[in-house]
């Protein structure tokens, strides 16, 4: 299935949506990324990098709930203990009541390296990318971390998005966001990444690749920064469709809901002139659509030993 809302096949692979992202929290979010579906408690969690915030938002009651951490929490997912870990600057906490606990592991990387976005594989892996905070050098890489081990995967870049795994844990993508590129490797035992290939190559008028994520049916899903939508590829690379949001800066996508049906998609304003955010007045919101297939739940981490 393709983005199929009952809309006329356009040239090659790619339909037109009609039915544009509805904003289901108007906020001013920064830098809004990581959103999380936590089927316990029926909402989604995300992050806002730039200002150091944690946000829940609950569909049901349209309940809206903002935690001041500090740091850069980049993203935000749940741990087979039953706590949420977060990724922050450089390191890996236990959420606690009101703030971020001692780190469960630290990061060697550069002083100006951050965490970025995040995944967890069916083998309760958590798979991350740091970044270079001033997007400048490429230092950033993708790590793996499980039952306490740390592990340096590789994958060098400036900007590291993703990382999402397949279904089975065969492929791991990750995302180079200044090349516009979208790399996908095999997953060759604990945290390590086999020769990547590319999976696909984004030209200087789409936007950059930010956030990933695959659905039930194994096909990728991109939030597109400068690109003003989101895409649908599937497993050979093919561009299903392409869906247009009201504004730029779109980060990533997450499927919730009680049947994972429903697309929460995070957007930014950082780095938008007065002239841009006039023009944008929703960028930094919670949007979500009606997605045309499932996601899948995303396992807990394996914590210990």
């Amino acid at each position: 299935m393709g983005c199929d809302f009952g809309q006329a096949r356009l040239p090659g692979a790619r339909r037109a949506m009609t039915v544009m992202p509805e904003p289901v929290w108007r906020l001013d979010a920064l830098l809004g990324e990581g959103p999380v579906w936590l089927p316990e408690e029926q909402a989604l969690r995300f992050v806002d990098i730039k200002r150091g915030l944690l946000h829940r938002f609950e569909p049901a009651s349209g309940a809206c709930e903002t935690l001041a951490v500090g740091g850069s929490p980049s993203f935000i997912v749940p741990a087979d203990d039953g706590s949420l870990l977060v990724g922050s600057v450089h390191g890996l906490h236990r959420l606690g009541a009101d703030s971020l606990g001692e780190p469960l592991a630290t990061i060697p990387q550069p002083a100006h390296n951050r965490t970025n976005d995040a995944t967890v594989d069916a083998a309760g892996r958590l798979w991350f990318g740091t970044m270079d905070d001033s997007e400048e050098q490429p230092t950033g890489k993708i790590w793996c971390f499980h039952r306490g081990a740390l592990i340096e995967a590789g994958g060098a870049a400036v900007v590291t998005n993703g990382p999402a795994v397949c279904s089975g844990d065969r492929f791991l993508y990750r995302v180079d966001s200044g090349a516009r590129t979208i790399w996908r490797h095999p997953l060759e035992g604990p945290g390590l990444l086999g020769a990547g290939e590319v999976f696909v190559q984004l030209g200087e008028d789409e936007g950059f690749p930010d956030g990933i994520v695959v659905d039930a049916e194994d096909c990728l899903w991109v939030a597109l920064w400068d690109g003003w939508g989101v895409r649908r590829y599937a497993s050979d690379g093919t561009l299903m469709c392409h869906i247009a949001f009201p504004c730029a800066r779109v980060t990533k996508l997450a499927f919730g809901g009680p049947d994972l049906r429903t697309a929460y998609v995070t957007t930014a304003r950082v780095g938008l002139d007065e002239q841009s955010l006039a023009a944008q007045p929703l960028a930094g919101s919670l949007f979500a659509f009606a997605a045309p297939a499932a996601g899948r739940p995303l396992p807990a981490v394996a914590i210990h030993r």
